[in-house]
């Protein structure tokens, strides 16, 4: 028998694992921000409430998860912790902390721990500065899976060739173009060319 734990449960792994506070699942996936709220678990009269079914369907449809996968993060199991690399965000763009394809090497790195995100190769970028906001905040840490399937809509970590690293969501990937929408108002979309990127990989965690 589900209970009512589990299925909201599901819906933070669900956001989770796209990179997402439950608002920011909520509003990818055109509800109320606060559809998905600690506080709308429970009525005023303290009687659990349950997501309606038509908001978690939208909110599968907007991460691309199939139904499968979304009764396999009902399971009440315990969260495994991973120890991952950590660096600042701000150092990310700096020589010797990457190979040619994103993955984490080289000394300067901090270490911390994480649930699981199953990948060996993942690795944490503590956030400074305001620039990402609302997204992400100062102090926030994000979690990126090099080995991770990069899909339409996802959020990403980018570095250019230059030594620019910037976090954006996917808008379009081409061949020969890239194209990253801005997730703070004040930023710019970018568009770069295939050949300028050094690498791109997937936010699949995040500390807020």
């Amino acid at each position: 028998m589900l209970t009512h734990d589990q299925i909201w449960g599901a819906l933070d792994r669900l956001a989770e694992r796209s990179g997402l506070t439950a608002s920011g699942l909520a509003k990818k996936s055109g509800l109320d921000p606060t559809t998905f709220n600690k506080s709308k678990r429970i009525t005023i009269e303290g009687r659990p409430r349950w997501p309606s079914t038509e908001s978690v369907a939208k909110a599968l449809a907007a991460t691309n998860v199939p139904i499968d996968t979304f009764v396999s993060l009902i399971e009440d199991t315990p969260r495994v912790v991973q120890s991952v690399p950590l660096l600042g965000f701000a150092q990310a763009g700096a020589g010797g902390y990457f190979t040619d394809g994103g993955f984490p090497v080289g000394k300067g790195w901090d270490e911390v721990g994480l649930p699981s995100v199953n990948d060996e190769h993942a690795y944490a970028l503590e956030i400074s500065g305001d620039s990402m906001k609302p997204a992400y905040r100062d102090g926030d840490v994000i979690v990126v899976s090099p080995g991770a399937q990069i899909r339409k809509g996802d959020r990403v970590v980018v570095k250019t060739r230059d030594g620019e690293v910037m976090v954006k969501e996917l808008k379009r990937r081409t061949a020969k173009t890239l194209e990253l929408s801005s997730m703070n108002p004040n930023h710019v979309d970018r568009t770069l060319a295939a050949a300028d990127v050094d690498w791109i990989a997937r936010i699949v965690w995040a500390s807020q």
